[in-house]
């Protein structure tokens, strides 16, 4: 069995390249510090007693599970990608809200903020105000772009 993960930290990233969109999103990644790793997504419940941390090292090639948005794009595309964060009131944990848009930060964060609301709606809980991670790209033409936020789970 896969244990619980105990930590957590949030990063994120955005990269434009004119070779493809797989490149654009692998520079995402190494701007975001997570490019050595084998990101494995996974649902979004943060369990009780997790703590965030600012950053931790992960060894490289770890199979490492991940809450991710990705936004993909072209030139003259306005791509974002983000997500919110927040724990329960009754301590029992938290959840991740993911999304992401080819428009603007703003507009994502109002997405992000009805989603986090719905969440709370459906299991009738309290929760403490959200944390945003969002990255917002004007993809240059000609070029490829990618935006990510990613909340990565530690043992």
């Amino acid at each position: 069995m896969i244990p619980l993960p105990r930590r957590y930290f949030v990063t994120s990233g955005k990269a434009t390249s004119s070779v493809s969109q797989l490149n654009a999103f692998d520079q995402a990644l190494v701007m975001a510090g997570i490019s050595e790793a084998n990101l494995v997504p996974v649902s979004s419940v943060l369990p009780k007693g997790v703590r965030q941390v600012s950053r931790a090292s992960i060894e490289r090639g770890a199979i490492t599970f991940c809450v991710m948005a990705r936004q993909d794009g072209i030139g003259g595309e306005k791509i974002s990608a983000g997500l919110a964060y927040f724990m329960r009131k009754d301590g029992a944990g938290g959840y991740v809200a993911e999304a992401h848009t080819r428009s603007s930060a703003a507009e994502l964060k109002k997405e992000l903020v009805a989603r986090a609301k719905q969440m709370a709606s459906l299991r009738e809980i309290q929760v403490s105000e959200p944390q945003y991670r969002i990255e917002e790209l004007k993809i240059p033409v000609g070029q490829f772009g990618s935006c990510i936020s990613v909340l990565i789970y530690l043992p």
